[in-house]
């Protein structure tokens, strides 16, 4: 893919776990920045348990009173239903300049597949796509979300990618909206848990290689 040739890049993962309000306000000061010209930037990161409902989904995707989840239910601007995110899953948050870069929207969405198919490729895992329904598949499981928010050409939200987590978390609600599919985890897949450390580190390698970028490590503040 075509773009700028370094991004900044934002390692919490495995260092502390972030809330979901100060990513997402994160997010939206990294937006006005690239906007004004700023460096780009991607922050991977573990999030304290959250489910976060997409700008078109239904509350028909909870299963439980909201009351009764075990979780603080916030609404997102990003595309897509409902899904959960917490301790044990990865999450890759591109603030980057797509209209600079020439970039559609589809085919980012699909350029983040490609970063999580490749993370997965190395702990020997084979995971795809399946059509009509974005994110990463191992088989009819759910092995990665993405919803993304592009605000007037720059990104926001991203990939969530289940290494760890306990799944019972996604229990209470319809995940991204799909009744008959399930999720599923790398631990689960390969018997152990991967070092969430070191599935930061893949990921980090493979969207510079999805996006033919540089990046440069920041210093979290």
């Amino acid at each position: 893919m075509d773009g700028i040739s370094s991004v900044e890049l934002l390692i919490h993962a495995g260092r502390q776990r972030v809330p979901y309000a100060s990513s997402l306000a994160w997010m939206l000061s990294r937006t006005d920045v690239v906007r004004g010209g700023g460096p780009e930037m991607v922050a991977l990161l573990e999030h304290v348990p959250v489910y976060t409902l997409g700008s078109r989904a239904a509350r028909t995707s909870l299963r439980v009173a909201e009351s009764a989840l075990p979780a603080p239910l916030v609404e997102a601007d990003r595309g897509g239903d409902v899904t959960w995110h917490g301790p044990g899953q990865l999450v890759l948050y591109p603030v980057l300049d797509l209209r600079a870069r020439g970039v559609r929207a589809g085919d980012y969405v699909r350029a983040l597949e490609s970063v999580a198919i490749e993370t997965l490729a190395a702990w020997g895992i084979v995971a795809g796509r399946t059509a009509g329904r974005p994110g990463v598949w191992v088989g009819g499981e759910k092995i990665a979300a993405v919803g993304v928010r592009i605000d007037r050409g720059v990104s926001r939200h991203g990939l969530a990618l289940n290494v760890s987590p306990d799944l019972a978390w996604f229990a209470p609600i319809v995940p991204c909206g799909l009744v008959d599919a399930d999720v599923t985890s790398m631990e689960r897949l390969v018997g152990e848990a991967p070092p969430l450390p070191e599935v930061a580190g893949a990921m980090a390698e493979a969207f510079a290689r999805v996006f033919s970028v540089t990046l440069v490590e920041a210093v979290p503040a």
